[in-house]
């Protein structure tokens, strides 16, 4: 049979897609067989997880917001971390018979219960990823209800799980390191999303209606986590501490999810450099990108090596026209069907805000902050301070919409006018304009807006440094080399360049054989630095560049938001997900959005960013004969 690139990719995604993620409660298949080639009956330990059973006479009772809870819910047999692999639960009162037994109730699902459009039967379960920079996540060790309203009120289960972090660490009655950075943090929640359906069955949920939901590289864990459903990438992390993979009745236990929503997602670490010098880096001529610099010519290399990326990456757009990068006559990329979309984008942004703004318009520019989202009390808000530091790098965030919850506010501006605004964005050069009869915004090109508004704050080696001291490089660490390089094109070009870089200023010939021998190391699981590095990327199992394409069940729900003047990132990584994530056969529907003049935040065209979760969430679970509707209509198209 003569199967093409693209209709490979459906038959891909139609046969890995038959676990949960398809947000119906589905009937898991029998456990693999553990017997031998003569055909005997798999022999598997019913009682093996039991440890990991719900005891449903522990739950405490918040009486006045209604609300049952337990904490510290250890979600694997073997944790190196009972902090950090434990996990909270949060449910509407309603949804449970309670028996008062001393300081706790024992509580049994009321099935006739409703809350908020839902039942005990059909309510989803929402999880937080609460941390910018995939710092560790401890499980709450003590109660508040303060912003759960929103979540409960609406019917959902809130779970609040820990994870390890970027890097590793110790128990406090330990001296020995426990593992942490890539993939972990992917993992743990996985773990945790499998003890919640192994724990299905005693509680108000439909398990098949998981949500995990971040910010900035939390953020690209909810992605990855996405489209990573029951992949074998993270069986071995998996096995090793414990994860349950089949319930008492012997049925396996997915870890597939039904969503992902992210703001700012900081993702696909294998091309995060060269994406940063594509868009930001490689017109400056600023400190690592000086003229006459080595470092400058690897921004060049880095940006060239993203348009082949680009190119071998069968993007297509909405009306399924591919997507490519050209050259223009200086040899850079700065050209083609992709540049045009992504220009198209960046218009069509601009134009939804200077449509929609009322004037006069208070800017006030704003950063994200751990923690955004509820649920453990002792977190609290980064420091002014440190905001501030943030801020004063996102080259004071240009103007843009209301402050959204979940970021550190700074210094305001008001402009009176759009005439007032958009000649403050020009300055003495014209590079954007606006049609309010037309409604459209035109702007002369991807390096005058980059210029004006989202000049970069990082080095060349914007995630994988020099001196392996940003948070990536510690998330590709292993044991006590708490820092590793991990850009494999990085550590090609330092190889086949070197001559050219040694006769530029500042090069250092230790720098090609730093980055061989840490792309060579293995983490404690045997894993080597490219698995790991596939472990953290959505597009892995989205996109034929990758051996991992059509490997794994990818959730069928998507939302993605944007700040367009963050510079944390380039904005290529969240685009080019939610291009492949469209194309995805399984995938049912992606909201993509990015918001003109906001930043490193919860960034959100218009109202809460929280409450716009939820919306999506509830949107997203219609009741079943809806469902069964939209399933014919879906089968008809």
């Amino acid at each position: 049979m003569n199967v093409s690139r693209r209709n490979f990719l459906a038959l891909a995604a139609a046969g890995t897609s038959a676990g949960l993620a398809g947000c119906a409660r589905r009937e898991q298949a029998p456990a693999a067989d553990q017997g031998d080639a003569q055909g005997e009956e798999p022999q598997l330990d019913l009682r093996k997880y039991e440890k990991l059973k719900l005891d449903m006479g522990a739950w405490k009772y918040d009486k006045v917001h209604d609300c049952y809870y337990q904490l510290g819910l250890t979600y694997c047999l073997n944790p190196v971390s009972a902090s950090y692999e434990s996990l909270a639960i949060f449910v509407p009162g309603a949804y449970f018979d309670a028996e008062k037994s001393g300081e706790s109730f024992a509580c049994t699902v009321k099935k006739d219960a409703s809350k908020g459009g839902f039942t005990p039967a059909t309510a989803p379960i929402a999880m937080p990823i609460n941390s910018a920079h995939l710092s560790a996540q401890a499980s709450p060790a003590a109660y508040s209800y303060d912003g759960l309203a929103r979540y409960l009120d609406a019917g959902l289960v809130y779970v609040y799980a820990g994870f390890r972090g970027r890097s590793g660490g110790f128990e406090s009655n330990s001296r020995e390191m426990y593992p942490g950075g890539a993939p972990w943090p992917v993992a743990d929640l996985k773990a945790a999303v499998r003890y919640l359906r192994y724990n299905a069955s005693q509680l108000p949920v439909d398990p098949s209606r998981i949500f995990v939901f971040g910010y900035g590289a939390g953020g690209g864990v909810s992605a990855t986590l996405g489209t990573t459903g029951d992949s074998a990438l993270y069986a071995k992390y998996l096995e090793a501490i414990g994860a349950a993979s089949y319930d008492g009745n012997g049925t396996t236990l997915s870890d597939a999810i039904c969503g992902s929503a992210s703001w700012c997602p900081i993702t696909s670490f294998d091309t995060a450099n060269s994406s940063y010098e594509w868009m930001l880096g490689q017109r400056s001529q600023a400190d690592s990108r000086a003229e006459g610099s080595w470092t400058r010519l690897l921004s060049q290399d880095l940006a060239s090596s993203f348009g082949e990326y680009v190119n071998g990456m069968d993007l297509r757009d909405e009306d399924d026209n591919p997507l490519t990068l050209a050259t223009i006559e200086d040899g850079s990329y700065a050209d083609g069907s992709y540049y045009d979309y992504l220009m198209g984008t960046i218009r069509s942004s601009a134009a939804d805000f200077l449509t929609h703004t009322s004037f006069p318009y208070t800017h006030t520019p704003a950063q994200m902050s751990d923690p955004c989202f509820p649920g453990d009390p002792n977190l609290v808000p980064e420091t002014i301070e440190a905001t501030d530091a943030a801020s004063e790098a996102q080259s004071a965030d240009a103007p843009g919409k209301p402050t959204a919850s979940g970021v550190t506010s700074v210094q305001s501006t008001v402009y009176d006018s759009v005439e007032s605004y958009l000649s403050t964005l020009n300055g003495d050069d014209r590079w954007i304009s606006y049609s309010s009869s037309l409604g459209t915004a035109r702007i002369t090109s991807l390096a005058d807006f980059v210029a004006h508004c989202k000049q970069p704050t990082r080095p060349v080696g914007a995630f994988d440094m020099l001196d392996r001291s940003s948070t990536t490089n510690q998330l590709f660490g292993v044991g006590d080399q708490s820092t590793l390089h991990f850009d494999a094109t990085m550590g090609q070009l330092l190889k086949d360049r070197q001559d050219g870089y040694a006769a530029a200023e500042g090069f250092d010939a230790a720098y090609a054989k730093a980055w061989e021998e840490d792309l060579s190391k293995l983490d404690s699981l045997e894993s080597s630095m490219e698995e790991r590095v596939n472990a953290m990327n959505p597009l892995y199992v989205l996109s034929g560049r990758y051996g991992g394409f059509g490997s794994a069940s990818v959730a069928p729900h998507w939302r993605i938001s944007s700040g367009l003047f963050q510079t944390e990132a380039a904005l290529t990584g969240e685009l080019n997900l939610a291009l492949a994530l469209r194309h995805y056969d399984s995938v049912q529907d992606v909201s993509y959005q990015t918001v003109w003049g906001r930043g490193f935040e919860l960034a959100e065209r218009e109202g809460d960013p929280q409450d716009n979760l939820v919306g999506w969430i509830v949107s997203c679970c219609p009741a079943p004969a809806a469902e069964a509707t939209q399933e014919q209509e879906r089968k008809q198209d």
